[in-house]
This record gives C-alpha cells, structure tokens and sequence, in this order.
C-alpha cells in the first residue's frame, strides 16, 4: 500500500504539524478533568459540581481564577511543581573546609573514608558535631565544583631529553556491539591477550579467533604494547583466508595508540566491550582456555628458555587447529573446512 502525504509542498505545514503535537502533549489528562468540571458547574451549578467531581468549593473558584488569568489556556490547569522554591542550603564550618582542603593539599589521594575519622578528632578539639562520611564525600564534592581543592597533573618523563612534560589525556568514545551479527568469515573478529607467568617472568599470548568459522591465530610477545599488538594484527591478516571488516577487543591498552591508529587507516570497524564483560568476547575467552590447556602449560620450559622455539611449535599447532582438529561448535570439523564449505555453498548457489 502506498501511503502519500496530503500537506506534500504546503509551506508551514511541517511546523504547524510539530506544533499542534506539542501542544496535545503540554495539556494533561487532569486539566482536561478539571475544564470539564468547570463546564458542569456552568452546565448545572456549583453544588452539583462538588458533588459530581468530588471537589470543594475553593478549588473550583481556584481553577475558574487560574483559566481567567491564562485568558482560556487549557494548559494552566496542569499540576503544578511540588518542589519547594527556596531550598535548604548546606551549612559546613570554615574550619571542616579549611582542613579538608589543607589534608588533599599535602596527601591528593585522601578520600572521605580516611578524612571522616581525622575531622572526628578535629571536631571534638573544636566542640563541634563532626560529619558524617557521606557529608564529607558532599563537602568534597562542593569544594571541586567552586574549584577550591588543588588539581592535579599527571606527568611523564621523557627518556631522551629527560624534562618532565604535563599528560594530556582524550577521553574516547569507545564503540560497542549492538546488532551486529558474524553474518561471514571475517565479518567479526574478537582479540584478546594471555598473560603467562614462567619463574617470575610475563611472556604474553595475543589471539584472535573469527567468531563466524572459529578461524584462530595467536603470536607469542615479551610485552603487551600496542606496537606489537599492531604487528599481531598485520600477521593476522597475512594468514587469514578472509578480508576482516569488523574486530571486537577488551579494553586493555595494549589495543589502543598505534594499534587503533592502524585499525582506523584500514577502514576496519574496532568494537570494545564493556568493562569487566568477559562474556562479551566468549569465543576468544574459550580458544584462551583451549589455547593454553592442550598447548601453552605443556611448553612453558620451552617459551622460558626459548620464545622463538615456543612460536615455532605454536604455529605447527595452529596449523593442525585450524585443518585437522575437529571443533564441536562446527559439527564435528575443522575451521578451515567449514569456511571453505560454506563458500563453496555460496558460489553454487550464486
């Protein structure tokens, strides 16, 4: 059915539209109540109004005053806001604040759990009341929005010039799924780190899985920096049979800097999850637990004395992962078969 719109090429129409429905939206249901109660008082009088209606006889005459001095509009009749014109303002001593902002001056991580006992002695030195926690979290909070608490920077130093320098750091709008399906290979990749411990030394596990044929890589690294992360994911798509359009990664810094810098110049969609979701990134959590139960603890003398030895024999088993090791999600078979099925299905059927 096609469905034309008559006010098509009036002009104003549009604007008219938008107000008429605000309009309907401004009057509530108890001014409408109320505007017919005055018009049964019109109709058939006051006392069969305040029978009728359930009202006194100042109320209606408080109505009837309201609707005269609006020159008709229906709108004053809503209910009007409850909340008191003048509030209470909060009363604190000069001395509380004065001692607040003189501890947080010398130790600038002194949170109200810690001050709440120290104002205790104070204020039983001063003979006065002392405040609750949750007052000195508010006191707090009113001495940073008139800007009377000392602001901190945090600094980095430069290893090459050695000259400390203020860090600036941009909050960035992190991107989450929703909706978005592994509809074909590639089309959702999750990332993910593990951290091994072997005699007190980290080595770290960086892996990928495509959530659609179970596809898996993983690079063994000395650290999790977004260089090398960045690296991991130019192997990645080295080996990969797929063009990868979309990744989904934690939060962890090792994927943002270079490595979302070089995400963002291939055009590639880069989701985060939510903090402390594991469950978000489900099917790289699960090839984490196979990755390190059949191959990593069985190696871990082998990655301590010899990394690269340890990649070698890493790459071997990804090998026999992804085409001989039966995988249960895929009825049976292993990732490289099901893709390559699936692709064939496609191009017969196309």
């Amino acid at each position: 059915m096609r469905i034309t719109n008559i006010n098509k090429g009036i002009k104003g129409s549009r604007l008219i539209q938008e107000r008429a429905l605000r309009f309907a939206y401004m009057i509530q249901e108890t001014a409408n109540r109320r505007a017919r109660a005055l018009s049964f008082w019109q109709k058939h009088g006051l006392d069969a109004s305040m029978d009728a209606y359930n009202v006194s006889r100042a109320t209606l005459y408080r109505w009837k005053k309201k609707l005269k001095e609006s020159q008709g509009k229906l709108e004053s009749l809503n209910n009007k806001s409850k909340a008191p014109k003048k509030r209470n303002k909060r009363i604190v001593d000069h001395r509380i604040e004065r001692y607040i902002i003189k501890q947080r001056k010398k130790h600038p991580r002194l949170g109200k759990k810690k001050l709440t006992p120290l104002l205790r002695v104070k204020c039983i030195e001063w003979g006065i009341h002392p405040p609750s926690e949750a007052t000195v979290g508010r006191i707090i909070r009113d001495l940073k929005e008139k800007e009377r608490l000392p602001q901190y920077s945090k600094l980095s130093l430069n290893g090459k010039t050695g000259k400390l320098h203020e860090r600036k750091q941009k909050k960035r709008k992190k991107l989450r799924r929703k909706g978005h399906k592994a509809g074909k290979p590639g089309s959702l990749v999750e990332i993910d780190t593990v951290v091994l411990f072997i005699n007190n030394i980290k080595r770290y596990i960086i892996t990928a899985i495509d959530v659609y044929g179970r596809f898996a890589y993983a690079k063994v690294y000395k650290s999790p920096s977004s260089t090398n992360a960045k690296d991991f994911f130019e192997e990645l798509r080295k080996v990969a049979p797929f063009a990868i359009s979309h990744i989904q990664t934690d939060n962890g810094s090792e994927f943002e800097k270079h490595f979302r810098k070089h995400i963002e110049s291939l055009g590639i969609v880069h989701f985060n999850t939510y903090p402390k979701s594991p469950k978000m990134n489900a099917h790289i959590e699960r090839f984490n637990r196979s990755i390190q139960e059949e191959f990593a603890n069985h190696h871990l003398q082998t990655l301590y004395a010899d990394m690269k030895l340890f990649q070698e024999r890493l790459s071997d088993w990804l090998v026999w992962y992804n085409t001989e090791r039966p995988h249960e999600a895929l009825g049976l078979v292993p990732p490289l078969w099901y893709i390559t099925g699936k692709l064939l299905e496609e191009s017969q059927s196309g």
